[in-house]
């Protein structure tokens, strides 16, 4: 089963309530919420207070979508220990987090190594908090193809890391399908654009892509959340639009869905 979300990021430019008031006006279930400008890390008060006002308005924390580099705490990016203590005060069940800061092709063993060391610690930490902990799946990243990314995933092996999923850029779209069966087993949430490249475009162009990426992801079991990011010149006309667009595939698919449980 499916809900539809949006990031906070997507709006960068907007305040949390005037994020929350999209939300609601666009009738979607939840919001990830960034920690670049929305809800810093360390800062607990205001995760408190955006949390307050996201549960007033009838929508869910779906997850906090921290900037952390896994593995690299000590280079003078904010600790773990505070992102942790901001998801808490935000109410968040998930914590988004970076594998690393570079790339499967550059990676060295020792790289890999500091990852996966750190995610087992963070891991740990969170699930003592019963806050699970996701991978973006990023170029850049260790988690830039399915085939590193699952890599990733074995050698951490623990039962409170999982792996959102994105169509990686310029890939096609059986690769990008592929992906998706290839990283089942940890799957969580998914960040939802429609690109050309890097340049951004009407969801309702790419209908019939998404349209194959929801099927193969409907036949991964959980429920999960649709978080739709970075919409065509940040413009909440266009993201009104776009979310209209997303809430009809759903509905269909989930009462598909319910059928075939039935």
């Amino acid at each position: 089963m499916f809900k539809v979300g949006l990031c906070s990021i997507t709006f960068r430019q907007l305040s949390v309530a005037e994020v929350i008031d999209i939300s609601k006006k666009a009738g979607i279930s939840g919001i990830e919420w960034g920690g670049d400008i929305h809800v810093p890390p360390g800062n607990v008060e205001g995760a408190t207070q955006v949390a307050y006002l996201t549960k007033q308005a009838n929508l869910q924390v779906s997850s906090y979508g921290s900037y952390y580099r896994v593995g690299y705490e000590e280079d003078g990016q904010e600790s773990f220990a505070k992102v942790l203590e901001t998801a808490i005060a935000l109410t968040a069940p998930s914590i988004r987090v970076w594998a690393g800061r570079v790339g499967s092709r550059e990676a060295s063993e020792q790289d890999r190594k500091k990852v996966v060391d750190d995610a087992k610690r963070i891991a740990e930490l969170a699930k003592n908090k019963m806050i699970s902990i996701h991978f973006e799946y990023h170029r850049g990243t260790l988690t830039d193809t399915a085939e590193s990314a699952t890599q990733l995933m074995e050698e951490i092996n623990h039962p409170n890391v999982f792996l959102y999923w994105q169509p990686a850029v310029n890939e096609s779209v059986q690769k990008r399908i592929d992906s998706i069966e290839r990283v089942s087993p940890w799957l969580s949430h998914v960040h939802v654009f429609y690109w050309e490249n890097t340049n951004r475009l009407p969801f309702s162009s790419g209908v019939t892509m998404w349209e194959q990426y929801l099927n193969a992801l409907k036949r991964v079991k959980g429920e999960r959340y649709l978080l739709m990011e970075f919409v065509r010149e940040n413009k909440v006309e266009q993201f009104m639009d776009d979310v209209e667009v997303l809430k009809r595939m759903v509905t269909n698919l989930n009462r598909q869905f319910l059928k075939k449980e039935y």
